[in-house]
C-alpha cells in the first residue's frame, strides 16, 4: 500500500495540560479568589522560570466555560500531573486537569523564547 503523502513521517509530540474548573468547585469569596489566583499565576510563572512549563494562558469564547486554560510541558505526563497536582488552584479544588499528549507534524510548531527540546520526535506506531 502506498504511504498517504498527506501523513508526516515524523511527529513532534508534547505533553498538554487542559485546565478545567470542576462541577463541585468550592466558592471562595472575591478577596480569596484574588489572592488564590495570584498564587496560581505566581506558580506558573515560576515553573516558565525553571523551563519546565513552556507556554500557557487562559481560554477565552469557548464552547463549554468550564474549561480554563492550557499549557504545554517540557517533561512527561506523569511530571506534568504532579507539578499540575502542586498548583495552589488545584489544591484548592477551584481548578482541576487533564494531560495528555498531542502528536503534531514534525516542525509545526517553534517555541523562540525557549532553549533545548520540548517535545520527542516520533513516527506513527505500525498497527
Amino acid at each position: 500500500m502506498a504511504r498517504d503523502p498527506n501523513i508526516p513521517d515524523a511527529f513532534d509530540v508534547y505533553t498538554l495540560v487542559v485546565l478545567r474548573r470542576p462541577a463541585d468547585a468550592p466558592e471562595f469569596t472575591e478577596a480569596e479568589l484574588d489572592a488564590l489566583q495570584a498564587e496560581h499565576l505566581a506558580y506558573r510563572a515560576d515553573l516558565r522560570r525553571q523551563g519546565v512549563l513552556v507556554v500557557n494562558g487562559p481560554f477565552d469564547a469557548q464552547s463549554d466555560d468550564t474549561y480554563r486554560g492550557m499549557s504545554i510541558f517540557a517533561c512527561d505526563p506523569a511530571r506534568a500531573a504532579e507539578l499540575s497536582d502542586a498548583d495552589p488552584s488545584v489544591i484548592a479544588g477551584r481548578l482541576a486537569y487533564d494531560v495528555m499528549e498531542w502528536w503534531v507534524a514534525a516542525d509545526s510548531l517553534a517555541f523562540p523564547r525557549v532553549e533545548g527540546p520540548v517535545g520527542d520526535r516520533r513516527s506513527m506506531p505500525d498497527d
